[in-house]
């Protein structure tokens, strides 16, 4: 596949995942094969015990401009319900996830963003929900999900109007984790991320379930705990000064 065409690619370094939107020539826009191509990726990094954390960005300046407009002519059901699904997936992903965002962050591109589990974006970074633009009814757990990060005013006013907002409104309101100044967004989210994978994935994997509302799963992760060896790892590492090794990676999923 020539490296001009539409396409998401991914690296892994250091135990981060990076997936980059490449569709430069549309804003990095997500065309139906991008939206399709999202979710068996995350199911490979997913299951790869190396890879511990996860990074979604967007090639050069700009995160993701929303869906390719063209996708939405031909089939708007089936372009937001492809979206829907690939934003389900990211949500899902066991490990922790960042978007480290430049440019705009708009429509589709916004549905990625709140998927993941943090946002980290560059000063002149804009953001817009842009549904009432198009006519379009944005989706119910899409909705949630902005309710969730935001609050239900702020949600009205980017749902209501799809007008765009800057980093720092996005910070105020909670959109947004950090706001970095330019030229300062890749260094901060690889030290950030060299945190995360530093860090028990037993733990965040836990969190993760829990802070996303899941009330089921309490004693499969008593158990894990107790088989994991991590909690032992952690405890004697703190009381002889050195860097814990922790050994747990997310079970295979049969």
């Amino acid at each position: 596949m020539e490296l001009s065409e539409p396409q998401l690619l991914h690296t892994v370094t250091d135990s981060v995942a990076t997936v980059v939107v490449h569709h430069p020539a549309k804003r990095n826009a997500m065309t139906a094969a991008m939206w399709r191509a999202l979710p068996p990726l995350l199911d490979t990094l997913a299951a790869d015990p190396g890879v511990r954390a996860l990074v979604l960005t967007g090639e050069g300046g700009t995160f993701c401009a929303g869906a390719d407009i063209s996708t939405l002519r031909r089939s708007p059901e089936e372009a937001q319900a492809l979206a829907v699904h690939a934003e389900e997936a990211l949500a899902a992903f066991p490990k922790p996830t960042l978007a480290a965002i430049r440019g705009h962050c708009v429509g589709g591109g916004s549905q990625l963003a709140a998927a993941c589990d943090l946002r980290f974006a560059e000063e002149g970074s804009l953001f817009g929900v842009t549904p009432a633009k198009l006519g379009i009814v944005y989706p119910a757990s899409s909705t949630r999900r902005l309710v969730s990060l935001v609050g239900p005013a702020a949600a009205k006013y980017l749902l209501f109007s799809g007008e765009l907002i800057d980093a720092e409104r996005a910070l105020r309101t909670g959109l947004v984790d950090e706001v970095l100044p330019e030229g300062e967004l890749a260094k901060r989210v690889g030290e950030f991320t060299r945190i995360l994978a530093s860090r028990s994935l037993l733990t965040q994997a836990a969190a993760k379930e829990f802070a996303n509302g899941r009330t089921d799963r309490d004693a499969y992760w008593t158990g894990q705990a107790r088989g994991s060896g991590d909690t032992a790892e952690g405890v004697a590492a703190f009381l002889e000064r050195r860097q814990p090794r922790f050994t747990w990676s997310v079970p295979g999923r049969g």
